[in-house]
C-alpha cells in the first residue's frame, strides 16, 4: 500500500484528494497536515468524511512528511510548497505540488505574476510538469511534480494538438474561460460571497492572471514555437467546471474533418481525454466529479479560424484527480485506478 500524506487537507483539492483517495485500491491515507487545525479530527471541518478512520491533522514538519508518507500531496496556497517540498524529496520522499510553486521554469516570472519568492532554481529544474497525457515518461520517473493549474489544464489540453500541427499562427490564440466558485478556494471574501456571486458573472485579473505564463511556456516547450495568448477568466455561479473556449487563426486551409482527426489521433490512447464528434457543445455538467476532459472542435471558413470547447471538473481533472492520475504513473500503477469512469448527472 502506498503511504500517502495531504498538507492542505482542510482546503477544497485537500477534501477532495481524501474523497478520492478513500476509495483507491492501492492508497492508504496516511497522515493529514493543517497549519491551522492541529490536533482536531478532520470530521469536525468536514462532517462529510465521518467514520472513515482518517488520523488527526498534525503539524507540517519536512522529516515527518518524507519519514511517514511515501507521497506527499500539497494543496497549499502559493508559497508554502517552495519552501518544503525540497526538504522532503532531499529526504528520500515523492512530491506531487497542486500550487503553482514549481510550474514556471523562470523564477523572475514567478515572482512577477504570483507576488511570492519563487523557490530554488535547481529544484523548479528538476520538477516535472505533470500534464499527464503529455508528459507520461518524465511523470514515470519523477520525485517531484508539479501539477498543472485548472485553467491551463483545460487550455493546453484543447490547444496542444494544433499548436503542434504548425495549422494556428501562434501569436493568434485567445482563450476564454469560466470557472466554478471553488477555483477560489475555500477561504471567505466578499467576491465569492453569495449575495455577491449569484445571478452575476464577471471577468477577472484581465490581462494579468497567474495561469497565462503557465500555458504560453507549455504551448513554447510542446510545439517549439515561441507563443503568446490572450487568456481571460470569468467567474460563474456555479459549484465546479470550467469550460475554456479557444480561438486560433488558421494558416493553412484545412477541414473540420482533417482537425477532427488530428485531435483523435492526439488522444487516441488517453484514457481521460474525449474527443467529442464534429458539431458537439460540451457542458461541464458531462464531466461533474470526474477526470475527463471533453474536447470538441469547431472550424469557421467564414473567419479562417478554428474554435475548440474544453470543459473539465476544475476540483478533479483540474487538481486533485490529475495529480491521482500523477501518482498511478509514478508507482506504476493502472492510470485509471480509483479515479471515477463514469461522471456525476444531473
Amino acid at each position: 500500500m502506498i503511504r500517502v500524506g495531504i498538507v492542505g487537507a482542510t482546503g477544497y483539492g485537500g477534501a477532495e484528494l481524501i474523497r478520492l483517495l478513500a476509495g483507491h485500491p492501492q492508497v492508504r491515507i496516511a497522515n493529514l497536515y493543517s497549519s491551522s487545525s492541529q490536533g482536531e479530527p478532520l470530521d469536525q471541518v468536514f462532517p462529510h468524511v465521518y467514520d472513515l478512520g482518517l488520523p488527526a491533522l498534525s503539524a507540517i514538519d519536512a522529516e515527518h512528511l518524507s519519514k511517514e508518507n511515501d507521497v506527499v500531496f500539497f494543496a497549499t496556497p502559493a508559497g508554502v510548497s517552495a519552501k518544503l517540498s525540497p526538504q522532503v524529496v532531499e529526504l528520500g520522499g515523492k512530491v506531487i505540488d497542486l500550487s503553482g510553486d514549481f510550474r514556471l521554469e523562470s523564477p523572475a516570472v514567478y515572482q512577477e505574476w504570483y507576488k511570492k519568492e519563487a523557490a530554488p532554481e535547481t529544484w523548479i529544474k528538476r520538477a516535472v510538469y505533470g500534464l499527464t497525457e503529455w508528459n507520461k515518461e518524465q511523470v514515470a520517473g519523477a520525485s517531484l511534480i508539479a501539477n498543472p493549474g485548472c485553467y491551463p489544464t483545460a487550455a493546453l489540453l484543447a490547444l496542444l494538438p494544433l499548436a503542434k500541427s504548425g495549422w494556428v499562427a501562434a501569436d493568434s490564440w485567445i482563450v476564454d474561460a469560466k470557472s466554478g466558485v471553488s477555483g477560489a478556494g475555500r477561504g471567505v471574501s466578499l467576491g465569492v460571497h453569495y449575495s455577491e456571486i449569484n445571478e452575476s458573472i464577471h471577468a477577472y485579473k484581465v490581462g494579468s492572471h497567474q495561469h497565462t505564463p503557465e500555458i504560453e511556456q507549455e504551448i513554447t516547450r510542446q510545439s517549439g514555437a515561441e507563443t503568446t495568448i490572450q487568456f481571460t477568466p470569468h467567474l460563474v455561479p456555479m459549484t465546479r467546471g470550467i469550460l475554456a473556449t479557444a480561438y486560433g487563426k488558421l494558416t493553412n486551409e484545412v477541414s473540420q474533418a482533417q482537425i477532427q482527426e488530428l485531435y483523435a489521433s492526439a488522444y487516441a490512447d488517453q484514457l481521460f481525454v474525449r474527443i467529442r464528434p464534429a458539431g458537439s457543445h460540451p457542458r461541464t455538467k458531462e464531466v461533474y466529479g470526474s477526470n475527463y476532459c471533453d474536447i470538441a472542435v469547431h472550424v469557421d471558413e467564414r473567419t479562417g479560424r478554428v474554435i475548440l470547447l474544453s470543459v473539465i471538473d476544475n476540483v478533479v481533472k483540474g487538481a486533485a484527480g490529475q495529480a491521482i492520475h500523477n501518482m498511478n504513473v509514478m508507482f506504476e500503477l493502472p492510470e485509471t485506478m480509483g479515479l471515477p469512469l463514469v461522471p456525476l448527472f444531473p
